[in-house]
């Protein structure tokens, strides 16, 4: 981190649910958080300065209003929109890490403009060839990180393996894993299986098991057994199984209810079950995990999702000053140092 304290750049336009959800997330993080930190809240002042005033912001000498006169829609071609809105509050909130203003970059906003300017202006690290999102997944034993969930459908072995290594490293930050346990997601465990893709990036983490704490294969019915800390995917697997689970559990959601609501004795069933359900909440505790970093760049972007309520912003904005604190890049950098070094040798 370059800054004594955390400095984070919110682009406070990009949210579905409006710019005032983004300013009573900020609120609930700074609520939560009394420490020495500085948010940079980033879009149109004459919206943001009233919302900051009535969220009772304004006398906090952490929190700022930079001006962005633009917003780059969800609908928007991500490149075509970097290229015209020059004045976005995703790319001020961008160009203030890439200038030192700031530290890390948290956005709602489109995802493929934010991973294509995060990667455009901050570059990805020496040694990586392109960065990846990792999101914290709920797990039947603990909770675990997959990666890559979307930033790079199509990649090299090599970029797996980089991957397996980001991933390590959040896990380290994010949830408190001394030597994370990496595993790759296959169609078999048994050596063989998979395509070239995944057989080819198997070779290479069974290489470098002495940097990592490699498990090998798993497949996709393993993912939530909790034998493993980081499990590592191509973009495009990564994105479909996670779009997958949460379709799952709002169906799941919306049969319970169906059901429930056929007659009396199921509906005072679930009445008694109630405090069953809260304990349920709080083993998923959605919010905590609503922001998925995009690792592997010279600078923190934080992606949090488009429809993120108050709650899962604060909860995004604490894993951006979390991984700021134990200064995560760093030591990614370190880790890829020695991949480099290994493979020189």
């Amino acid at each position: 981190m370059s800054s004594a304290i955390p400095r984070i750049a919110v682009d406070a336009m990009g949210s579905d649910l409006g710019p005032e959800e983004v300013v009573a997330g900020v609120r609930a993080a700074l609520k939560e958080d009394r420490s020495a930190m500085e948010i940079i809240v980033v879009g149109n002042e004459e919206v943001l300065t009233p919302l900051v005033v009535k969220y009772s912001l304004m006398r906090d000498r952490r929190v700022k209003v930079y001006h962005a006169g633009e917003v780059i829609e969800m609908s928007e071609k991500p490149i075509q929109a970097i290229k015209t809105k020059k004045d976005a509050s995703m790319l001020r909130a961008i160009e203030m890490v890439k200038i030192g203003m700031a530290d890390a970059t948290l956005s709602c906003g489109n995802t493929g403009a934010l991973m294509a300017a995060g990667t455009l202006k901050l570059r990805p690290m020496n040694g990586i060839e392109r960065p990846a999102l990792g999101s914290i997944i709920p797990g039947k034993k603990k909770n675990f990180i997959m990666i890559d969930v979307g930033a790079s459908p199509d990649p090299k072995p090599d970029s797996l393996l980089d991957n397996g290594i980001l991933g390590a490293n959040y896990a380290r930050v994010a949830l408190g894993v001394k030597n994370p346990r990496v595993g790759l997601l296959c169609n078999g465990t048994e050596d063989g299986k998979g395509n070239v893709l995944t057989q080819r990036a198997h070779k290479l983490f069974k290489e470098n098991d002495l940097l990592l704490n490699y498990g090998g294969l798993l497949e996709g019915f393993n993912i939530f057994d909790g034998d493993f800390d980081v499990v590592v995917c191509d973009g495009f697997t990564g994105n479909v199984v996670l779009k997958s689970m949460e379709g799952a559990v709002v169906l799941l959601k919306d049969l319970i209810k169906e059901e429930v609501k056929r007659n009396f004795i199921r509906m005072l069933g679930m009445w008694i079950a109630k405090g069953t359900f809260k304990s349920l909440k709080k083993r998923l505790p959605v919010e905590k995990f609503a922001g998925a970093p995009l690792l592997g760049l010279n600078g923190l972007v934080v992606k949090a999702h488009g429809g993120s309520n108050r709650k899962q912003i604060a909860g995004a904005l604490q894993i951006a000053i979390r991984c700021l604190r134990m200064d995560m890049n760093r030591r990614i950098s370190e880790d890829i140092e020695k991949v480099r070094q290994v493979k020189a040798e």
